[in-house]
């Protein structure tokens, strides 16, 4: 199987899904002009769940290194197994509230919020489960991003919505509030799966990165049956969805929405491959940074600040800089 042999492609391979991890909002907003996000998500959480067993039957089995998914699943604990199905249940809750925060208070806006609490909280959790890398420079660069949360936060309180836009976008905010601290158990759950000090011949029991996904991706599937059902009958906001909408739907939304979940699954396998060689606190932040990307692409894409007063434009400006350099202190923490 495909395995990480040096601490500079483990950075690599996190960047790729701090990239994913915040780009895949770009596909529930393309799907949103025609299908809901509880509808898009069915799509998301089918995207994650096939491409988790493509990549477990290739990536994951080729080669001489470590051991195939097959005989990985057929040696591995129950309680291994079930942690990281486990993590796949937790993420779902969270990402539910997560999309629902974004299709009410905007990628820009949501995504940095929801998405670095978890960064915060994660790290903390990941890195007292598995401690690797200087402490010092790590939750220094964790209290740089929460500077940049804070600053996020002013510049959308300068956005000036209209009455009914701002009571929508605070009730999007504490969803992503919510989703992020939920959020932040998830990746414990998986790497404790997994001997993150072996790749190469894990300890008997325990799985690979590639199986641990797998059951992730199934955990995600199998919870959605009952999260997004509640969510379809109980909306947030708008009107109840129904299963029969779904299926009205075009060949091409739904497939929009498979994008979306190709992408973070991307991002996700690689998270777990390269935590063997970064840890998981420093590979779980570094994907965290999604914030930035989807930061990015809320602002000079889809121009969700357009209307925002130039104040708004300082705030955003300095929130970059902060997570930047909250970054690069992470990635020295592990080298």
């Amino acid at each position: 199987m495909l395995i990480v042999e040096s601490y500079g492609v483990a950075i690599l391979f996190s960047i790729i899904t701090m990239i994913c991890w915040g780009s895949w909002g770009n596909t529930q907003k393309l799907a949103g002009t025609k299908c809901r996000y509880e509808l898009f998500y069915w799509d998301y959480a089918i995207g994650m769940l096939l491409f988790s067993i493509i990549m477990a039957f290739t990536l994951g089995s080729f080669g001489e290194g470590g051991r195939s998914f097959l005989t990985d699943l057929k040696q591995a604990d129950g309680k291994n197994l079930l942690s990281a199905f486990i993590g796949g249940v937790i993420f779902n809750a969270s990402n539910i509230l997560l999309a629902a925060s974004v299709s009410m208070a905007g990628l820009a806006v949501a995504f940095p919020l929801g998405v670095g609490l978890a960064l915060v909280l994660g790290v903390f959790i990941n890195y007292f489960g598995n401690p690797k890398g200087d402490p010092v420079a790590l939750f220094l660069g964790v209290a740089l991003i929460v500077v940049a949360l804070i600053l996020n936060g002013l510049a959308a309180s300068k956005k000036g919505n209209r009455a009914g836009d701002y009571v929508k976008a605070k009730k999007g905010i504490i969803l992503a509030a919510i989703a992020g601290i939920v959020m932040s158990f998830f990746y414990r759950f998986v790497a404790s799966a997994m001997d993150l000090n072996n790749f190469e011949t894990p300890a008997a029991g325990m799985i690979t990165p590639y199986t641990a996904f797998v059951l992730f991706a199934v955990g995600v599937f199998v919870s959605n049956f009952i999260f997004n059902t509640f969510v379809m009958k109980k909306p947030f906001d708008g009107e109840p969805v129904t299963y029969k909408q779904y299926f009205q739907g075009t060949l091409s939304t739904h497939m929009v929405g498979v994008l979306g979940g190709v992408i973070w699954a991307l991002g996700t396998l690689f998270s777990y491959i390269a935590a063997g060689k970064a840890g998981a606190a420093i590979s779980y932040a570094l994907g965290q940074g999604a914030p930035m990307i989807a930061a990015i692409w809320g602002i000079f894409v889809w121009k969700e600040f357009r209307n925002a007063p130039k104040s708004a434009d300082k705030f955003l400006f300095i929130m970059f800089i902060f997570f930047l350099t909250g970054l690069g202190l992470i990635v020295y923490a592990g080298a």
